[in-house]
């Protein structure tokens, strides 16, 4: 079973529907119990970082999410409270991936919040496994993960930044894969089997 953690933040319903998509049994909870019953866990968010840290504060769900040891994958959101902090609400995050959240800022006219389908490249990982260089995936953030050792993939909208990350069992995406037609479908795919 995958527990999708329900933090207040999340799109839910476009990963439950993802997760139908491919056959996968799943429970929405924010029961500590559950999450550290279940075999794989989604943090999906949409929304402030710093309010999402809160939230799973209230929820006592930071420590849970910290100490698991099974396959985790963030999500947007979900991957930058991963990080160590974010510059949106200047929120301490959860300190799993070894690189901060920083605001957008244009270089050359790129429109602010990043949203639509763009590249990814410098794939590395059993999470991008048959997931060619330079697939198009779907993005909508105003924040964005720096590059780091924890980098898996990259994308560029104004400059480099890490589109997805990885530091032991612990994954996250800045794009939604529930969005991002086959390629997204693929990735999600291959967390289930990791």
């Amino acid at each position: 079973m995958i527990a999708i953690v329900d933090y207040d933040m999340g799109n839910l319903r476009s990963v439950e529907n993802a997760l139908k998509r491919l056959g996968a049994e799943f429970k929405v909870t924010h029961q500590a119990e559950e999450i550290r019953a279940a075999r794989r866990v989604l943090l999906p968010g949409v929304g402030n970082a710093a309010q999402a840290m809160e939230n799973l504060r209230q929820r006592g769900l930071c420590e849970v999410i910290r100490s698991l040891r099974k396959p985790v994958l963030g999500i947007c959101v979900g991957m930058q409270i991963m990080c160590r902090r974010s510059e949106e609400g200047n929120a301490e995050c959860l300190d799993l991936f070894d690189c901060d959240v920083k605001r957008f800022l244009p270089t050359d006219n790129e429109k602010v919040p990043h949203m639509g389908w763009n590249r990814i490249s410098n794939l590395d990982s059993k999470l991008m496994k048959g997931i060619e260089e330079g697939s198009y995936v779907y993005f909508v953030h105003s924040f964005y993960p720096t590059l780091c050792s924890d980098t898996i993939a990259t994308s560029v909208h104004g400059q480099l930044f890490s589109a997805a990350l990885k530091y032991e069992n612990f994954y996250g995406t800045q794009f939604h894969p529930e969005k991002s037609g086959d390629v997204g479908e693929k990735i999600l795919e291959n967390f289930l089997k990791l």
